[in-house]
């Protein structure tokens, strides 16, 4: 199959990954990059052999078939929705955008458009957490009945040295910038939410920088920086979610899944890698059953997509997964802001599980 030319808007950190990863994808042919600073774009796009545009000329390009957009998510919607009014497909960072009615416009478009709209994160395809789906899948914990999912940290400003989206406006907080790893997560285990409730705080009004050449200098917070909560899921299982700026230490699995018969506790949902452990006499290490466990294979997502593009079939990492996650994600916020349990607006269907021996890549060789 003729791959699909793919192009890069959002040249941050982020976009380093993608490029390394690009090669990996048969299914892609990395074409350009763009971003409004014309140093990024152009510096990236020296050090991959391919063309540095603005997003304007990026859009027009008549070889660009697929759009990953790599920009911070208050602009995901703008250029989101430029991509697909140009007729391009769409692959986003997460989240798929700051407010559920962003979300929508997206998902409205692009079926409008008759294109592909999808989000990440896309580490549930890795090796770790396929092995659990496919344990889940095999009732090797029965039923599944509860879970938690935790991130809980000390916050981002002391390792990043422009830390003032994570704590100001649309976007801003834990569970926007984390939550979507641990919800999809848990999605892809056992299928869609039907209702949250959710309490949260602020341990700090602001927030002292690190590192960097901002060192010392403060950045003020207005968003929730701890957020606690309970997702019921449509199958019944009851999972416990908290996500934090406000914790110094802790001693909590990232994701553990109880059922009738057995219990399972899952790595890191931010990573491919890690051995998940099955209960028993003690936790037990399972051995990794699929592939892109040993890496990271960020980018699993969109190749995923392009594939399904080519072959007509379905693509996993969504945007109906991602509008669904969006939905939890200020659901769980606005459970928090009134005190009520929210009913979630979407659902979606549960991604179709990866085989073992189907890899979505050239080579396993990943840094």
């Amino acid at each position: 199959m003729t791959p699909l030319g793919l192009g890069i808007i959002g040249c941050g950190v982020i976009s380093d990954i993608y490029l390394q990863n690009a090669a990996l994808f048969p299914h892609l042919a990395l074409r350009a990059v763009a971003d409004l600073r014309r140093e990024a774009a152009e510096a990236k796009a020296q050090a991959h052999g391919i063309d540095a545009l603005t997003p304007e000329a990026l859009l027009a390009r008549d070889d660009i078939d697929l759009v990953l957009n790599l920009t911070v998510p208050a602009a995901h919607l703008q250029v989101g929705l430029a991509a697909l009014q140009a007729g391009k497909h769409v692959y986003s960072e997460k989240p798929l955008a700051v407010s559920l009615a962003d979300g929508w416009k997206l998902a409205d478009m692009a079926a409008e458009r008759g294109l592909r709209l999808g989000c990440a994160p896309d580490t549930f395809l890795g090796g770790s957490h396929q092995t659990a789906r496919a344990l889940v899948d095999a009732g090797r914990i029965g039923r599944p009945v509860a879970g938690t999912a935790t991130l809980m940290l000390a916050g981002h400003e002391r390792w990043h040295p422009n830390p003032d989206f994570y704590y100001q406006g649309p976007g801003a907080g834990p569970l926007f910038d984390m939550g979507p790893y641990y919800i999809t997560a848990m999605v892809n285990l056992l299928g869609p939410v039907r209702r949250v409730s959710a309490l949260a705080s602020r341990a700090h009004d602001r927030r002292v920088i690190a590192t960097g050449p901002r060192a010392g200098q403060s950045v003020d917070v207005d968003a929730q920086t701890h957020v606690a909560g309970v997702m019921e899921f449509e199958g019944g299982a009851l999972i416990q979610i908290a996500t934090s700026f406000d914790v110094q230490a802790h001693g909590h699995a990232p994701l553990e899944l109880y059922g009738t018969e057995g219990s399972l506790r899952i790595p890191d949902p931010n990573r491919f890698d890690g051995t998940v452990e099955l209960s028993g006499e003690g936790w037990q290490p399972q051995a990794t059953s699929h592939h892109h466990g040993d890496g990271n294979y960020r980018g699993l997502g969109l190749a995923d997509m392009a594939g399904a593009i080519l072959q007509d079939r379905p693509h996993r990492a969504s945007g109906d997964l991602a509008l669904h996650v969006l939905d939890v994600i200020t659901s769980l916020l606005d459970s928090a802001r009134t005190g009520q349990a929210v009913t979630l607006a979407t659902s979606c269907t549960r991604p179709e599980a990866l085989a073992p021996d189907a890899p979505l890549t050239r080579t396993e060789e990943v840094a």
